[in-house]
């Protein structure tokens, strides 16, 4: 899975969030949606323009920039 091919960031949409392409959806509005107890299927019923491999990139991004954060709090902590 490669989250580039389904997410990008423009500052003409959604102020420059990243969403997943061809769409105005975000990413923080549809994690949002999961931490407010969504399911994948709900989602996808609600948002028919999102394939199930862009739901997947969505985690993927979430994942990575999660990690890199980490990686910097822990070296915040530890320098």
């Amino acid at each position: 899975m490669t989250w580039t091919d389904y997410i990008h960031a423009d500052p003409a949409i959604a102020a420059g969030k990243p969403v997943v392409k061809g769409t105005r959806l975000a990413v923080d509005f549809l994690m949002d949606l999961f931490g407010n107890g969504w399911s994948r299927d709900e989602v996808l019923q609600a948002h028919p323009q999102l394939t199930p491999e862009a739901l997947q990139a969505v985690f993927a991004f979430a994942a990575e920039v999660l990690h890199d954060e980490r990686m910097h709090l822990l070296q915040r902590a530890t320098g």
